[in-house]
């Protein structure tokens, strides 16, 4: 059998216990606040970003993985492994598959790597990652896992809302005057990644009336295999979301996870932030 390595970056969000679990290698994001940089998940956590996005006068920015950090991680992983599956960051959202794309050419003689386009981000990279390492222990190949994740990729989805618009605006990921009505308006707008980029799915005046247009969100699907309930700040609303979502799956609550989404896409959409991450479940969803 093929030892595949699968490696994703940062923003999947999976906790150390997770990657360890599934043999996933994860190669950090930056963040950049006032003049100090921090590599996402490894020298800054999440409450400690949140605690310092509260006093900085100006936001923070996150820069991709550089190449020769890509390329660090494959010439380790292929020291005891034929072909490596990548599975990363939406293109549309970021250019860590350029850096990863150059790393590879620069190794294509020591190991094969196969690159995939997740379209998505936080815990919907997350479950694409699990399902990389999971299908790695099937026998098939690089290019056949590869394509096989690329397949599902539609069955993959994610809904959130902010508590804010600002940070999305000054991010550069929605418009200054979407942002200007919104807050004017008081929205909490439900928005969702679609074809890799972040679009408006539904608006709603209150928090809690967003929570209960994820449920709804959910509820749209016959079929979940695996969902989480993800937040930036808010743990036992996020608990609550997932003692929800328990109810309406038919999934136990003990295999809802509850994921803290990092300080890389922390800085795009603020604390406060909440939403689900589900995967229908492939083929295995429909046997």
């Amino acid at each position: 059998m093929p030892r595949i390595a699968i490696v994703t970056d940062s923003t999947a969000d999976l906790t150390p216990e997770l990657r360890a679990e599934h043999g996933i290698t994860m190669v950090p994001l930056t963040v950049h606040i006032n003049d100090r940089s921090y590599r996402d998940q490894i020298d800054l956590t999440t409450n400690e970003f949140v605690a310092q996005l509260r006093t900085v006068k100006v936001l923070p920015t996150t820069s991709q993985p550089s190449p020769d950090r890509f390329e660090a991680a494959f010439r380790e992983l292929a020291t005891d492994h034929d072909a490596i599956v990548a599975v990363l960051l939406s293109g549309k959202l970021s250019a860590t598959i350029q850096s990863a794309a150059m790393a590879a050419t620069a190794v294509a003689d020591l190991i094969p790597v196969e690159i995939v386009d997740s379209r998505t981000g936080t815990m919907s990279l997350g479950w694409q990652a699990i399902r990389a390492a999971e299908l790695a222990q099937t026998g098939m190949s690089a290019s056949a896992l590869a394509a096989q994740l690329r397949a599902e990729v539609p069955e993959h989805h994610i809904l959130f809302f902010v508590d804010t618009l600002e940070f999305l605006q000054r991010g550069g990921r929605i418009g200054r005057a979407a942002a200007l009505i919104g807050g004017l308006l008081q929205l909490k707008p439900l928005l969702r990644v679609d074809e890799g980029q972040v679009v408006p799915f539904e608006r709603t005046r209150t928090r809690s009336k967003a929570i209960n247009g994820l449920i709804d969100f959910v509820r749209g699907f016959p079929h979940v295999e695996r969902i989480a309930a993800i937040h930036v700040s808010d743990p036992e609303a996020a608990a609550k979301l997932a003692d929800q979502l328990a109810g309406v799956t038919g999934i136990p609550r003990d295999q809802i996870l509850v994921m803290q989404i990092g300080p890389v896409i922390g800085t795009h959409i603020g604390p406060g932030a909440m939403g689900v991450a589900l995967f229908e479940g492939g083929q295995r969803g429909r046997d």
